[in-house]
């Protein structure tokens, strides 16, 4: 498995499927490889907005079978980066 260019730390599978659906569903204009997975989702990094938040909430929520919800008090962690989310999503998937 090839270790990436260098703005591309290493990556687990997990994290890499994560970042094609982003930019599948958000119809994100960059190449998944591209995100780093330690970068902000929102503002400097990705820029993402509470919509992007809702719709890939949704789509990981239907992907992996668990409820990601839009009150929970742990969104600003668990959305803070491509590999927090991937965390998160590795502790609470049932697919």
């Amino acid at each position: 498995m090839p270790n990436g260019s260098s703005a591309n730390p290493e990556r687990s599978p997990l994290e890499s499927e994560l970042a094609t659906t982003l930019v599948q569903v958000l119809n994100l204009d960059l190449e998944a490889d591209e995100i780093d997975p330690r970068a902000s989702l929102f503002a400097e990094g990705l820029g993402l907005d509470s919509i992007d938040v809702l719709e890939l909430a949704l789509e990981v929520s239907q992907r992996y079978g668990f409820q990601l919800r839009a009150d929970d008090e742990n969104n600003p962690t668990i959305f803070q980066s491509l590999r927090t989310l991937a965390a998160h999503v590795s502790q609470h998937r049932t697919r």
